[in-house]
């Protein structure tokens, strides 16, 4: 009984998570996807800018699905290194990302129907500050 009751839930969660997903995409979620992507490739140009491509298609992966997912800690201790380019990461662009999607979480934050994916804009608000020494992990 217990476990058919788990079952339910965890169904019902992953529809509503995929349903989510679906309005994410059609109405933006593709789109910074897209960008992020984009701003990866071009990174990834210059031997210097290729940690910092993998950390935007970090971000556009969230973008892409952000429900169903969290940000977690890395397994292991990313050590000093990790610190000085979230620095780096911090005063080239990720302050500029990171506001915009605050702004963008606190617009959507204010109507109630938008609440849940202004809360998928918070989640890329921490990502877009420290992208280095984290990963996405599945729920």
């Amino acid at each position: 009984m217990f476990q058919i009751r788990n079952f339910k839930i965890e169904l019902k969660t992953k529809i509503m998570s995929f349903l989510g997903n679906l309005i994410w995409l059609v109405f933006g979620g593709f789109l910074v996807f897209i960008e992020y992507m984009v701003a990866g490739f071009l990174l990834c140009l210059t031997i210097i800018g290729i940690p910092f491509g993998i950390q935007a298609f970090k971000l556009a992966s969230l973008a892409l699905w952000p429900f169903g997912t969290t940000i977690g800690m890395k397994s292991y201790a990313p050590g000093c290194l990790s610190t000085i380019m979230n620095l780096i990461w911090l005063l080239i662009g990720g302050i500029w990302i990171a506001l915009t999607h605050l702004v963008f979480g606190i617009l959507l934050g204010i109507t109630i129907i938008g609440i849940p994916w202004a809360k998928q804009h918070f989640k890329l608000v921490s990502l877009a500050l420290t992208p280095f020494g984290r990963e996405i992990v599945s729920k």
